[in-house]
């Protein structure tokens, strides 16, 4: 209702808002100014005038616990304490919180001499009211230090006394914004709403937790409205000031992203970042936003850690964690890639996320074996001529008869590694072999035991290394070779 209400400032507000409110709006208006000069009066001394205008007041605004306890405090200072005690108890009816009003109410009791020591009704009264006064202490400590369930512990202990009590309830449903209870919060905020329209306070809740669920420009309609009822709404005025700087901000983000500015773009991420630590799900997203651009920079691991943050503040984020699982692709970190498909894919178990699970898998289980590319210390898209290039200098580096003169265990170990140079040539200059081995699949079986199989397989059984360099002096001539010939 209230979010449909919402107009340019220029409109009138009768022609914002139905008439009916409108009414009740300057009635409650004109009651508080009629309540002030009473005010006045009272200090002055001039009882009897000070009656008046508090009558004035509760002609106007006749459901205000408050204007009835004034004017029940100016009846005891004429000594009328019958009508006194008549206003006092219509001041706890209205509000049975309203302490002012128990208290006057006793006072006048007294006064008429009913003192009735022996109510039980009346000491069971003073119990709820000492249990409600201690509830409400306990609930601002716990509100300063920022415990926001015990707060609403402390509201709710003190509504089973005090169940009509907007302060109570609004206090309740600001702590349960904050706890991130966004539905309870909203239900009870409503519920006050209800009741009354001009709530300023339940009118700012509404917005806090549509602000919180990033939903932050009908958040800033319901700032405005709190602020139309309550001008001087401080906690309205300034979550409406956050929410239209984050918004901006983010855009501005946005915006300088799409034109591939991501050095403004980040640094207007990092600003955005600053404006409300209490923003959870907006802030998820800022976080993930410059995690993408940190990708773009090549600040891999700022940007993981960007991340990070993002599905710390939201688990279920599911763009952070296809991100993050993008980035550690990135940086070969294939087991911290899969664990973040995974996750992702038992949350939504589309086709696009079962592909990039599938091939994390994949990188993971050919990060395990044997890179044949890093054996020959070539690129993984190095061409048939660099494999051979590489393959003839490893093979000469590691070849047996140059480390003849060396330990044992040296020999040992260039063995193996020429071996392993053998085995690389093998599969990378057989297109068949080296698509099967990209693709991932388990080539043990096709290199086998083929330690040296380079050399073998051209008839270079047993090669010394001076045939070694021989047959490279002719390929690199140009001659025709058994050993070196095309593949």
């Amino acid at each position: 209702m209230f979010a449909s209400c919402m107009c340019d400032n220029t409109t009138p507000i009768y022609d914002r808002i139905n008439k009916k409110l409108y009414i009740k709006i300057k009635k409650n208006r004109e009651a508080e100014s009629f309540k002030e000069q009473g005010n006045a009066y009272y200090i002055k001394k001039d009882y009897s005038e000070a009656f008046n205008y508090y009558t004035k007041a509760i002609d106007m605004c006749p459901k205000n616990a408050s204007y009835y306890g004034n004017r029940a405090a100016t009846l005891m200072m004429l000594s009328r304490h019958r009508e006194a005690l008549e206003d006092s108890q219509q001041a706890v009816r209205l509000d049975d919180t309203f302490m002012k009003g128990h208290l006057r109410e006793g006072k006048c009791h007294l006064s008429l001499g009913n003192a009735m020591p022996d109510n039980s009704q009346a000491q069971q009264e003073v119990k709820n009211a000492d249990s409600v006064l201690e509830y409400e202490k306990m609930a601002e400590i716990g509100f300063e230090k920022h415990d926001f369930r015990m707060v609403v512990f402390c509201m709710d202990r003190a509504l089973e006394s005090a169940s009509a009590c907007h302060r109570f309830k609004v206090l309740k449903a600001e702590c349960l914004a904050m706890l991130g209870r966004y539905p309870e919060a909203q239900s009870v905020a409503s519920d006050i709403l209800r009741m009354d329209a001009t709530n300023g306070d339940a009118l700012y809740v509404r917005g806090l937790c549509l602000y919180y669920e990033d939903c932050i420009d009908k958040a800033v309609q319901f700032f405005v409205q709190a602020l139309r009822m309550a001008p001087d709404h401080e906690k309205a005025r300034l979550a409406c000031r956050n929410a239209k700087a984050l918004k901006a901000k983010k855009e501005d983000g946005n915006q300088a992203f799409k034109d591939g500015n991501y050095d403004a773009a980040y640094e207007l991420y990092s600003e955005a970042l600053t404006i409300d630590p209490n923003n959870i799900k907006t802030n998820a997203k800022l976080f993930c936003n410059r995690g993408t651009v940190g990708s773009k920079l090549k600040k891999i691991d700022q940007a993981i850690e960007d991340c990070t943050k993002a599905v710390k503040l939201d688990e279920t984020y599911i763009k952070a964690y296809l991100r993050r699982a993008q980035c550690y692709m990135d940086k070969e970190e294939y087991d911290e890639a899969v664990r973040d498909y995974e996750k992702v894919y038992q949350t939504e178990k589309t086709k696009e996320h079962k592909h990039l699970l599938k091939n994390a898998q994949l990188e993971l289980k050919k990060s395990k074996r044997k890179d044949y590319y890093k054996v020959l210390g070539v690129d993984k898209n190095a061409t048939e001529d660099e494999i051979k290039k590489a393959y003839r200098k490893r093979a000469l580096m590691h070849h047996p008869d140059r480390h003849s003169s060396a330990s044992a265990e040296i020999q040992k170990e260039e063995e193996k590694k020429f071996k392993e140079v053998g085995e690389a040539f093998t599969v990378l200059s057989d297109p068949k072999k080296k698509s099967r081995y990209d693709s991932g699949h388990d080539l043990e079986d096709d290199t086998g035991n083929m330690g040296g199989e380079g050399w073998r397989s051209a008839g270079g059984k047993g090669l010394k290394l001076l045939e070694c360099k021989k047959y490279i002096i002719h390929y690199n001539a140009g001659c025709s070779s058994a050993l070196f010939r095309q593949q």
